[in-house]
């Protein structure tokens, strides 16, 4: 079936848990804000980090912007390698790449971490391209990531009906909604921080329990499970 394959990184390729939550109550401590169960923090996975101090602590477009560069203070230094890959990616990637599949990153991480992290685990050298947001705070949207991922590989506008040869493979509703916008079909993967309730109602064509079933779905195109 499908024969270039776009995967988010944070909650879909690492588990970046420890990284993000102790980056972001890093981050809130500066304004006097306490997290006594980072578990708490899980909501910042995935979504643009400027959106999520908007949305869950009410923090002015300003002071989100401020508080971005405070969680960077942390994570730069130490949390980017709070992180570790999930079992039977690595595996996966690689029957994926031999199979003659483009791979590319799309992730709503600054590229430069996003390189970083993959350098850092080695597995750099099963994408093809790494597209992320700017530092700077833009294209941090996923339909943005994905459009910018699409251009760098040639493809964008090819499959204007969803029904091409490429899919988003996510662990949020961000990553289905934003594949969807820009009319490409989904994989949601259910190991990482979304739940099933979330991908299935955002519209993921199919849920994969762990990294194998990836290689599973996209090669014979089974239905959700």
């Amino acid at each position: 079936m499908y024969h270039v394959v776009l995967f988010d990184l944070d909650g879909t390729l690492t588990d970046p848990g420890e990284g993000i939550t102790n980056s972001v109550a890093y981050a809130l401590k500066k304004y006097g804000i306490g997290v006594s169960d980072k578990r708490e923090l899980h909501k910042f996975i995935g979504p643009p980090l400027h959106e999520s101090f908007e949305m869950y602590y009410g923090f002015s477009k300003e002071q989100a912007k401020e508080a971005v560069e405070y969680y960077r203070e942390y994570y730069r230094e130490t949390g980017i390698f709070e992180n570790f890959v999930y079992q039977g990616m690595e595996d996966t990637l690689k029957i994926l790449k031999d199979s003659g599949r483009k791979l590319a990153v799309a992730t709503s991480k600054p590229e430069l971490f996003a390189k970083e992290i993959l350098e850092h685990f080695h597995l750099e050298t099963y994408f093809e391209y790494v597209a992320g947001a700017n530092m700077d705070g833009t294209r941090t949207k996923k339909d943005e990531v994905i459009s910018y991922a699409l251009d760098a590989l040639k493809l964008s506008g090819a499959y204007p009906d969803g029904t091409g040869d490429v899919v988003m493979v996510g662990d949020r509703e961000h990553d289905i909604l934003g594949a969807a916008k820009v009319g490409l079909s989904s994989i949601g993967v259910l190991y990482g921080y979304g739940s099933r309730e979330e991908l299935t109602a955002a519209g993921a064509l199919y849920l994969a329990r762990k990294p194998e079933d990836i290689w599973k779905y996209i090669s014979a195109g089974n239905g959700p499970s």
